[in-house]
């Protein structure tokens, strides 16, 4: 199917569902043009995007809040927000009578010309995005970095021409709706417990993942990581897959892919050519974790054609992304840094690694149905006190007291927990905001949790130094 497909779209009566930025981007594109468009949310009028309302009332479109439709029978299409389930009983009763189920990021594909690099994977996502858009836009090229990251992909997907390259953050949730997505690159970064409140399964997760790869050809490639071997297992070395598979590894010495030489970024291709990029040591960016988000940022735009020394450049300026390891400010010789982006135990377990020295850890949040035993295990010793807050709370507490971690603290709100962490902190030490868990229970996203405590933070330091 050719990419730029309007003609399928125009005319089609079409509900939206999910109310969220990408069912919002998604109504008003479909409603640009062309589509019969009537939105769905649970949520109330008053609760919703006043312009939004605004937009739809003056457009004469149908609303359905906080109710569904009747008869599911009457519409071509329902478009999902990736935040909404695909197997809810309306959504249920669309499916029986015939009606294709999609989400944004295929709606996003069909009405757009431009070539898209997509990127998943359990953690690291925002940081590789963001990096690998730097490189696409220091090289020049018409960049848009998009999708999970914040921004919705159909927003700029239909002004993307054939010479525009969307970076593209893709979830899970994402990939389960596609149907002719296919990007020019792929990548996966890594695979481990997440999101099991939706998936209930492992098998069920790792196979929402691995659709991003399964509309490539021969023409495409698959970026994935050697060192996680449930991860590397969904190309099956190269079976399931019809892209060409570029491994990278901080571990070994690739015959074909990204790794690590003589403390350098290197690539090896196919003929056997080997690129050298960067030393590890220029990175800006700490931790393990950053260096595969980096190998594979290499791999990445390396074999999507963006020139080495732009590439090169890049890795040595880029210093990571809000929310991901953010220096906050120093009291008293007590640094803070928010990792709000952490929202599994694993991400979390990355952050307490890549911080040195003695911690705080501030952690807790709306439950996914993880569990918090590695994550516990991970303190090895450095996190002297952990201070929790959410819905979460108590089982990350009982869970640590069952391993023999006693220091634990559960507060009632950020501000709280701020203070705490401070008073058990002392010089030399860090707060670190890593909750492993969603931020749902408490805030509309990690990216507000995580200047809740940047304020708090700040809120401090102005006591402190009064």
């Amino acid at each position: 199917m050719e990419s730029n497909n309007l003609d399928n779209i125009r005319g089609k009566k079409i509900l939206v569902v999910g109310m969220g930025k990408s069912g919002i981007a998604s109504a008003r594109v479909l409603h640009e043009i062309g589509a019969a468009v009537s939105v769905q949310d649970s949520k109330k009028e008053y609760e919703l995007d006043k312009d939004f309302v605004s937009f739809l009332n003056s457009e004469g479109i149908e609303t359905y809040f906080g109710c569904t439709p009747d008869h599911m029978g009457m519409f071509d299409m329902v478009v999902l927000s990736p935040g909404v389930s695909p197997h809810l009983e309306f959504i249920d009763r669309a499916r029986l009578n015939g009606v294709e189920i999609t989400g944004e990021l295929e709606i996003a594909y069909r009405v757009s010309n431009g070539n898209f690099v997509a990127i998943t994977g359990t953690n690291g996502k925002t940081t590789t995005t963001t990096l690998v858009g730097e490189m696409f836009k220091n090289a020049g090229k018409k960049t848009y970095t998009v999708g999970n990251i914040g921004v919705a992909v159909v927003k700029h997907s239909i002004e993307a021409d054939a010479n525009a390259w969307l970076i593209t953050e893709t979830s899970s949730f994402q990939l389960e709706t596609i149907k002719y997505f296919k990007p020019v690159v792929s990548a996966i970064l890594n695979l481990t417990e997440d999101h099991m409140d939706r998936h209930k399964t492992m098998e069920n997760y790792g196979a929402a993942k691995a659709r991003i790869f399964e509309n490539q050809d021969s023409n495409g490639y698959l970026v994935i990581n050697k060192d996680d071997a449930r991860c590397f297992s969904l190309a099956d070395g190269g079976k399931n897959c019809r892209a060409t598979v570029i491994p990278f590894s901080r571990k070994e010495h690739l015959e074909v892919g990204a790794f690590i030489k003589d403390n350098n970024i290197v690539i090896r291709d196919p003929e056997g050519k080997i690129f050298v990029f960067c030393g590890t040591e220029e990175l800006q960016i700490p931790g393990a974790h950053n260096l595969e988000n980096a190998l594979a940022a290499t791999a990445i735009a390396h074999f999507a054609g963006i020139n080495h020394k732009v590439i090169s450049e890049t890795l040595r300026t880029f210093k990571g992304v809000e929310h991901r390891m953010e220096f906050c400010g120093e009291i008293e010789g007590i640094l803070f840094v928010n990792d709000s982006k952490g929202t599994n135990p694993d991400a979390s377990i990355k952050a307490i690694e890549a911080t040195k020295g003695r911690m705080v850890l501030i952690a807790g949040g709306y439950n996914k149905n993880s569990t918090f035993t590695g994550f516990i295990n991970a303190f090895n010793g450095n996190v002297k006190a952990m201070v929790l807050l959410g819905n979460t709370a108590s089982k990350i507490k009982r869970e640590a007291e069952s391993l023999g971690f006693k220091n634990s603290y559960i507060m009632n709100n950020m501000d709280e927990c701020v203070n705490k962490a401070y008073e058990l902190a002392e010089e030399g030490d860090t707060v670190l905001l890593s909750p492993a868990c969603a931020s749902w229970d408490m805030y509309d996203s990690f990216e507000q949790r995580g200047d809740h405590f940047k304020k708090c933070v700040k809120k401090l330091r102005c006591t402190r130094y009064e």
